[in-house]
């Protein structure tokens, strides 16, 4: 499956979209830092020599100082002991439990650890002992010693030959493992040879800064998005890599020299005057996977719903009335919402836990049939998926692993308004509220008057249709009510003020 590569480089930040049937099927942003503000550049894979905190045996994690603003969290599944320990415990097999965190770690104790997970809300950097640095072709293990094929390559035939190479390729003091990636059956005769060689260099320097740093201290940096499109993204299926920033396009031939020399060919300056994500239409894209509401083709449509620990995405058939029977609709209004719902997915970045409620179908073989076509949709993502049946109440469950922000976390925030609920109390509501105030007021307070100020449309229905409540409620405590208008008060924000006297 053909498929472009489009970078879009400005001075704030830069924006990668993949392009795959003539649309958006994946976004990335990464931002630059500006005075006074944190960097929004994503963390993951970045070594820090840390510094434990905080023990907490009751959730078997430890928090630790690793230079952030938040402090960072390491579970006990997620510590390599043979290092770790102070007690010098000997390496632990699989089939072995692992020693209770308290016994393992101390306040005070610095450790080399790596981020796998970015900091999301209100939850800090999520971080492991099990280190690994990504080349080109391999995965660099420095405490391991196994070497692994990556398991979407499905050939046993290729995935021996990969073996065989890299057994050829290590050096004789070799200690650590390696992971042959997926692009490793693109790699060239001495591709693997030559990702060792950077990698073990690589390692060399992190572990000389951290005999020389203290903690905590920033050792190894994942490198910058772009440079990451041509690691991990860039393929064979890949035709063409488009970047629009002169600058950013000499930085990635150069790279790509040294670290992928089968892209340089693919490397492609954009220099029209429109900018290139309108030229290919992803910002319209971009603001599609804002939405609540995604439209299908076929007169259906997604509502997609994401909170913090999962998102919901409801589909239903709106004016989709093409088929010849209600059973024909549901069918095609659900296949074509399984293929939608997966470029979403992928869009939005959704992680976690994904419940799809998909229009109800009796017919077992019209839900198999959607089942796989939402497997078949989602086959092509980078990220590590899992998809459940359908429930006994016709729900689908994904599960995909969320190492980042989504993208509605990165380009939007809480309404001021509604605060993130979505909604907002009509105006009625608001004036009932209001006239309770009044009276709560007038009972709890001495004043001679009550004063309410409040947004200009409540106002207005107080003096028009709510007239005769808010005379009933002066005649009931007995007191004037005086109403004043705010332009800058939202339709939810009011106040009741008592005052003494009347100016």
């Amino acid at each position: 499956m053909n498929e472009e590569i489009l970078i879009n480089v400005t001075p704030q930040e830069t924006r990668i979209a993949l392009v795959q049937h003539g649309g958006a099927q994946e976004l990335h942003i990464e931002r630059t830092p500006t005075s006074g503000l944190a960097s929004e550049q994503g963390l993951v894979g970045n070594l820090y020599l840390g510094k434990v905190i905080r023990v907490v045996p009751g959730m078997q994690a430890a928090f630790l100082d690793i230079g952030l603003a938040r402090t960072a969290f390491l579970q006990a599944d997620d510590l390599w002991h043979p290092l770790l320990s102070k007690t010098n415990i000997a390496s632990h097999s699989s089939t072995q439990q692992q020693p209770p965190i308290e016994e393992t770690l101390f306040v005070g104790q610095t450790l080399l650890v790596q981020v796998i997970k970015d900091p999301l809300g209100t939850k800090g950097a999520r971080l492991s002992t099990r280190l690994s640095l990504a080349g080109r072709w391999l995965v660099y293990l420095p405490r391991e010693a196994t070497l692994g094929v990556s398991q979407k390559i499905s050939d046993s035939a290729q995935r021996k030959a990969l073996r065989a190479c890299l057994k050829a390729a290590l050096p004789p003091d070799e200690s650590g493992g390696y992971l042959i990636r997926t692009s490793a059956t693109e790699a060239p005769a001495d591709g693997l040879a030559d990702d060792i060689v950077h990698l073990r260099q690589q390692w060399a320097t992190v572990c000389a800064q951290a005999q020389r740093l203290p903690a905590p201290a920033l050792l190894y940096q994942e490198i910058n998005l772009a440079q990451r499109v041509l690691r991990d993204m860039a393929s064979d299926n890949t035709t063409q890599i488009s970047i629009d920033c002169p600058k950013t396009f000499q930085q990635l031939s150069e790279f790509a020299a040294v670290f992928a020399p089968n892209l340089q060919a693919k490397l492609h300056h954009y220099a029209q005057a429109k900018p290139i994500f309108e030229h290919y239409a992803i910002e319209a894209d971009l603001q599609l996977a804002l939405e609540k509401r995604v439209a299908l083709k076929s007169g259906g449509y997604l509502i997609i719903e994401q909170t913090e620990a999962m998102a919901i995405i409801d589909v239903n058939t709106g004016n989709c009335t093409d088929a010849r029977t209600s059973a024909q609709t549901i069918l095609t209004t659900n296949l074509e919402a399984a293929n939608t719902l997966a470029q979403q997915v992928r869009l939005r970045n959704l992680g976690g836990i994904i419940v799809v409620d998909f229009i109800d179908m009796p017919n077992p073989a019209h839900r198999n049939a959607v089942l796989t076509a939402l497997k078949e949709a989602l086959a092509s993502d980078r990220v590590p998926f899992s998809v459940s049946p359908f429930s006994a109440f016709g729900l689908v469950e994904i599960t995909r692993k969320r190492t980042r922000a989504s993208l509605s976390a990165i380009l939007c925030e809480d309404c001021p308004t509604c605060h993130g609920n979505g909604q907002i109390k009509t105006q009625r509501t608001i004036c009932y509220e209001i006239l309770r105030e009044i009276l709560n007021s007038a009972r709890q307070t001495n004043s001679n008057t009550l004063r309410v100020f409040a947004a200009p449309v409540i106002i207005e229905l107080l003096l028009a249709e709510e007239s005769v409540h808010l005379a009933q409620m002066r005649d009931l405590i007995g007191k004037p009510v005086s109403l004043q208008s705010v332009a800058q008060f939202h339709q939810g924000q009011y106040e009741v003020v008592p005052l003494s006297d009347e100016r």
